[in-house]
């Protein structure tokens, strides 16, 4: 097996290694996504404007799935699938920027993967916006190879235009909704509604032609909305759309009960992870309750919930009244890469630190940002950590053991801890007040999504999940863009989570 980030520094993809084959996979032109370009937070505005003037994701997912009960879809969601009662699937998340680090994850992927029964993409298919015309090149293209069904559950970013492309690829070719009635005049939905973003006329031109690059009858699936149940071997997916805001509306609250009674034991997949840097987010539903009062639930046989949405490999196991509940963050799929570093040290849901994983370790998070900041700021000799002192600083800081040991002694001096401070390390409780800019939501808001690179290492992920009757084994693959991570994906993280 080869070695992960846990073991080398090679394995974390650092070192100058020999860079993947991925680039022959990708179109003559890519886009580079800008996250602070005008143009992109402009275009994306939907998400602003609905914690401001009130959120319409919840009317408008209901008519969406009034439309697919009309065209014959099962009235309970649910996906029958004939799998046997041992099989493997994929699970992917926040996959859609068409560019180098989503591309760098495929050769693994198939690699590790092109034998799976199907995949599921969790959260944010397409960005910046969820259009039509983008799923050319940042879903049928690289996944042209993949050889089974992919199924998908919306992030807040494919809502960005009313959820109609995502609908249009993943449900049959849905038709676009009738127009609502207009809002009474001077109300916050009218001015809204005057703000709101939208596809353009001619958006989707290029679709049908797209869809060749999949279509062999083995690679099809067609879902019943943007929510569903997949029924596989002795398993049940449950797949939850959590919209703009991170919420589910009533009606989806209702199915999810409704659904999770089924006596089969279950995973939960959803947009927004319910641990998350270390908090718990149990993610509200509309009229009361949360998502997560469903899975803890025993009657309800949740095992997992897999969450996309932050773009990195997060788990917490959980102990909920003498079982345990894999919470797990699987966003790394393609996105920009979310810090690692700024997560404190780990003490949430009776979890601490000894059972936390992540991926990227936080020292190589820091290492990451510490050679990008000082590039764009011209201040290499100042910002530039090895990973070496990024693990060493980041040890101290929070008072945690190294997840890969140093090769070689990496004092921590007063530049290491300024560095670290700098860029959002905070200290452990007991060492007092934290020395640190206020950064760790400016990161998620900010710093993260302006540092998209296109040369490895890129900290990407995926996940690997082989179900038998008795258990489910959960690996977290790597793929770094480079060329022995794409030949022997390594295993960052592996758990293997009783059914009984």
């Amino acid at each position: 097996m080869a070695d992960s980030s846990r073991d080398t520094p090679e394995g974390a993809g650092w070192g100058g290694a020999e860079r993947g084959t991925y680039r022959a996979l990708m179109p003559p032109r890519t886009e580079k996504l800008s996250w602070l370009s005008p143009r992109t937070l402009w275009a994306a505005r939907n998400g602003v404007l609905a914690s401001w003037f009130g959120d319409p994701t919840g009317a408008t997912r209901s008519r969406w799935v009034a439309q697919r009960a009309a065209a014959g879809a099962p009235a309970d969601k649910v996906i029958r699938r004939t799998d046997p009662e041992e099989f493997s699937f994929l699970v992917i998340g926040d996959t859609g920027e068409g560019d180098d680090p989503q591309y760098a994850v495929v050769p693994g992927l198939l690699r590790a993967g092109g034998d799976t029964r199907f995949a599921v993409i969790a959260s944010d298919v397409i960005y910046p916006v969820g259009s039509a015309d983008d799923y050319d090149t940042k879903f049928f293209r690289p996944y042209r190879d993949y050889p089974a069904p992919v199924y998908a559950i919306p992030g807040n970013h494919d809502w960005y235009e009313g959820l109609g492309a995502f609908m249009r690829v993943f449900c049959d070719d849905a038709p676009p909704l009738p127009p609502e009635p207009a809002p009474r005049p001077f109300s916050r939905a009218r001015l809204r509604s005057l703000l709101w973003h939208r596809p353009g006329p001619d958006d989707g031109r290029r679709l049908d032609e797209a869809r060749a690059l999949r279509g062999a009858p083995g690679q099809q699936a067609v879902q019943p909305g943007p929510y569903w149940a997949i029924d596989a071997g002795p398993l049940r997916i449950v797949g939850i759309d959590t919209g703009l805001l991170g919420t589910l509306d009533a009606e989806q609250g209702a199915w999810l009960r409704e659904v999770s009674r089924d006596p089969r034991p279950k995973i939960l997949v959803t947009g927004s992870p319910l641990y998350v840097d270390g908090a718990h987010h149990p993610c509200e539903i509309e009229g009361g309750g949360t998502v997560d009062d469903i899975v803890r639930d025993p009657a309800h046989r949740y095992v997992a919930a897999i969450g996309g949405d932050i773009h990195n490999y997060q788990r917490y196991p959980v102990d909920v009244d003498g079982r345990t509940i894999q919470y797990v963050v699987a966003g790394g799929g393609g996105a920009f890469m979310h810090a690692t570093h700024t997560i404190p040290r780990v003490s949430v849901g009776g979890v601490g630190e000894e059972d936390f994983r992540c991926y990227p370790l936080r020292g190589d998070s820091l290492a990451f940002y510490s050679r990008l900041y000082g590039r764009r700021l011209r201040l290499r000799r100042f910002f530039t950590l090895t990973e070496d002192e990024a693990t060493a600083v980041v040890t101290e800081r929070l008072g945690i053991r190294p997840a890969r040991s140093p090769r070689a002694s990496a004092p921590v001096t007063l530049r290491t801890r300024l560095v670290a401070g700098l860029l959002g390390t905070g200290r452990r409780p007991d060492r007092g007040k934290r020395f640190r800019l206020p950064v760790r939501k400016i990161y998620t808001q900010l710093f993260s999504p302006s540092s998209a690179t296109y040369s490895p290492p890129f900290f990407k992920c995926f996940l690997r999940l082989d179900v038998t009757p008795q258990a489910v084994r959960l690996r977290c693959h790597a793929a770094t863009g480079n060329l022995a991570q794409e030949l022997d994906p390594p295993v960052e993280d592996e758990v293997v989570i009783p059914l009984g």
